[in-house]
C-alpha cells in the first residue's frame, strides 16, 4: 500500500469566518475550493494538505501539529498577520512548541528546534 497524500481535516461551524482566519494563519488564500462554502484546502507540504470543512457537530475538536524550519521566524510572521500564537514552551531533546487556538477551539501547535541566538 502506498499513501500518496496526507489530508488533515479541521472541522468548523462558522465556515466563512474560519476560512478568513486560516488564510491569515497560513499567510495566503486557499489553494483549492472543491466544495464552495463547505471545504477549502491549502497545500502545506509537497504531499500534505490542510482541509477546512464545515462540520458543526465536530467543530472545535481538531488538533494540528505543524513542524516548521524556523520557529521564531514563523511565529513572527503569524503575529505580523494579526494572530497571537502562545509563548514558546521547551519540550525535551531541544524541541520547542507554541500553540494557537482558532476561533472555533481547534488547537494548532507549531513545533521547532531550539536555536541559539548570539
Amino acid at each position: 500500500m502506498t499513501i500518496n497524500h496526507l489530508l488533515a481535516v479541521v472541522p468548523v461551524a462558522d465556515f466563512e469566518a474560519a476560512h478568513r482566519w486560516y488564510e491569515r494563519l497560513i499567510g495566503r488564500p486557499a489553494d483549492n475550493a472543491p466544495m464552495a462554502g463547505l471545504l477549502v484546502e491549502w497545500r502545506v507540504t509537497e504531499n500534505g494538505w490542510l482541509q477546512l470543512t464545515h462540520d458543526p457537530a465536530r467543530a472545535g475538536t481538531g488538533l494540528l501539529n505543524f513542524a516548521v524550519d524556523d520557529l521564531l521566524a514563523h511565529l513572527a510572521a503569524v503575529h505580523g498577520r494579526g494572530l497571537a500564537p502562545g509563548e514558546i514552551v521547551q519540550a525535551n531533546k531541544g524541541v520547542q512548541l507554541s500553540t494557537i487556538v482558532d476561533p472555533e477551539g481547534n488547537t494548532i501547535t507549531f513545533i521547532g528546534h531550539f536555536r541559539q541566538v548570539y
